[in-house]
């Protein structure tokens, strides 16, 4: 009986569910937007990334454009439960007033994110000093979350 009750009284304290791995790392939801559990958490540890500047001229086009990317390339491990990413393309804009939206590619396991090009240095420098990670959360009601975060560092 008492072990019916220990039980009992342990699973009435777990949390209905459980919250995503290393949501510590979310700013505030102060709209609301992430009340309910994500639909789908793809997690990643960065072991390897890789930079590409890219050059492309379309040259039966008059004028002639010419158009240069800006490409940084991340594989590692996955870190949560069904969690099926590969790869992690950041995209750079200088031009858009506004950016795309996170997306991940069931097929090809890959997670596409877009940033102002004022963020290519900060980003760089998170891949060289240290731990980063790739959380990629979805929700029932649309809202998509994005980021790379570094784990927690003690200060020098």
């Amino acid at each position: 009986m008492r072990l019916m009750i220990a039980a009992l009284v342990l699973l009435t304290s777990l949390p209905l569910a459980a919250a995503p791995l290393h949501s510590q790392f979310l700013p505030p939801d102060d709209l609301g937007l992430r009340k309910e559990q994500p639909e789908q958490q793809q997690l990643l540890q960065v072991t390897d990334y890789s930079v590409v500047v890219g050059n492309q001229r379309q040259s039966n086009q008059q004028p002639i454009p010419v158009t240069s990317s800006l490409l940084v390339r991340l594989k590692g491990k996955p870190l949560n439960k069904g969690a099926t990413i590969a790869q992690v393309l950041l995209t750079f804009d200088a031009e858009s007033k506004s950016l795309k939206k996170p997306a991940f590619d069931e097929a090809s396991k890959t997670l596409t994110l877009n940033y102002p090009l004022g963020q290519y240095r900060t980003i760089v420098d998170l891949l060289r000093n240290g731990t980063v990670y790739v959380q990629f959360l979805s929700y029932p009601n649309g809202h998509i979350w994005a980021d790379l975060h570094t784990g927690a560092e003690h200060a020098r």
